[in-house]
């Protein structure tokens, strides 16, 4: 039991080779705050910084893709109730003489085991990465009760920090907001690709209007889909692409037919070529019941395209109403598909609108800011571990909330 409680003194960054970082997450499938992670670990500094990737269940697309590149574990828990993931967990981190654990993702076994297992290791600093708002995702009874574990609860922009903090139980003045950030170069405007609107079947100069969404529930496809069928009755040749998949594709194509849009609407599954497949767009759409940061409206922006989204989460943040794109009531059929024909019709505006949607991308969601904010954020833990503080800051009141040393 000693041996279990053991506490490795972090030496000083300046007597020290890189910090070794352990991201821990359930599995990697394509997904938003997947592809982010990618792409943090990819452009972390090598001579401070030595990330590796555990995923505890399986790999999936991404992880199989990272698990070329870093050093990365899996099959540490066999179902829910498999309680030896925790001892497991204990003798990875223990081995790799982990310095800071970052379990990404908002609640869940990832967020409970990768915390508990990293205290019980003496890893000397604690993060929990969360990329989501409200349902399905929640922060449970039995992980709230980790948070004075925890030395970071990381937001992804300041309305979700704000959510964090009253809604998920998490401590204010352990939130820090770093922000989402998208690749501005492999995101940029472009040349349409004639050979993909080939193969997707969309004719020249016809209009397309698409959205890139994983298809949950959450992200409310069946708005996507009314709103496309109001815009094919004033514009008839207008095609619509839904890329993304999810176990209710059978049931939003079965939709799309009984609305009368079987020939109009394509279904593309998952996708690695995002970038091309917004070149095909007129019109980017997110629909969604809620988000904290979704980076589909960020690569879009960067992409020099105009948006229509609803107005939840953070998208207010970064789409500014009638100057790069349009905001619409959550779950109003009748102004989304207004918008979307407003943009289809006005060509130039809507050309004008992504151009200040790419400018507003390169100031304030560049993929660098975010891995600048994780890597000041973990290097000041970690020195505050060193020093007798032990705190990256005073305690402060529990209504305010913290910012990394990259804010929004």
């Amino acid at each position: 039991m000693r041996k279990l409680f053991w506490r490795r003194r972090p030496l000083p960054l300046e007597d020290r080779g890189p910090l070794r970082v352990l991201f821990v997450i359930t599995c990697m499938p394509v997904g938003g705050a997947e592809t982010l992670l990618v792409e943090l670990v990819r452009r972390m500094d090598r001579q401070r910084f030595r990330p590796e990737l555990c995923c505890l269940k399986y790999l999936g697309p991404l992880g199989e893709l990272l698990a070329k590149e870093i050093p990365a574990f899996t099959g540490l828990l066999a179902h829910k109730y498999d309680l030896r993931v925790l001892p497991r967990l204990w003798r990875l981190m223990r081995r790799r003489q982990t310095d800071a654990v970052v379990t990404v993702g908002t609640g869940g076994d990832k967020m409970f085991w990768g915390r508990l297992a990293a205290w019980l290791a003496g890893v000397p600093v604690i993060c929990s990465a969360l990329h989501s708002t409200g349902l399905p995702d929640r922060v449970e009874w039995l992980n709230r009760q980790l948070a004075p574990l925890t030395d970071a609860f990381i937001a992804v922009a300041q309305t979700h920090a704000q959510y964090l903090a009253k809604y998920e139980g998490c401590p204010p003045d352990r939130i820090y907001v770093i922000p989402n950030g998208v690749d501005t170069q492999r995101f940029r405007p472009r040349p349409k690709n004639l050979p993909l609107a080939t193969q997707l079947g969309i004719p020249a100069e016809v209009p397309v209007v698409g959205i890139v969404a994983a298809l949950r529930p959450e992200k409310n496809h069946e708005l996507f889909l009314a709103a496309a069928r109001r815009v094919s009755q004033t514009r008839p040749q207008t095609l619509f692409l839904i890329v993304g998949d999810g176990q209710r594709r059978a049931d939003l194509e079965q939709l799309a037919a009984s609305l009368g849009l079987a020939d109009r609407v394509r279904f593309t599954g998952t996708r690695s070529d995002i970038p091309e497949v917004l070149s095909l767009l007129d019109v980017f759409v997110l629909c969604s019941h809620m988000e904290a940061n979704p980076l589909s409206i960020l690569e879009a922006m960067a992409s020099g395209k105009p948006v229509v989204a609803t107005s939840v989460g953070s998208i207010p943040e970064h789409l500014q109403d009638g100057k790069t794109g349009f905001l619409v009531p959550p779950g109003n059929v009748h102004r989304l598909a207004d918008r979307i024909l407003w943009l289809l019709d006005h060509p130039a505006q809507a050309s004008q609108m992504g151009q200040l949607a790419r400018q507003h991308v390169l100031c304030h969601a560049s993929i660098q800011t975010t891995v600048a904010g994780y890597e000041n954020l973990l290097q000041s833990l970690y020195q505050q571990k060193v020093s007798p503080a032990g705190r990256l800051a005073p305690k402060r009141s529990r209504s305010s909330v913290s910012s990394a040393a990259m804010p929004l």
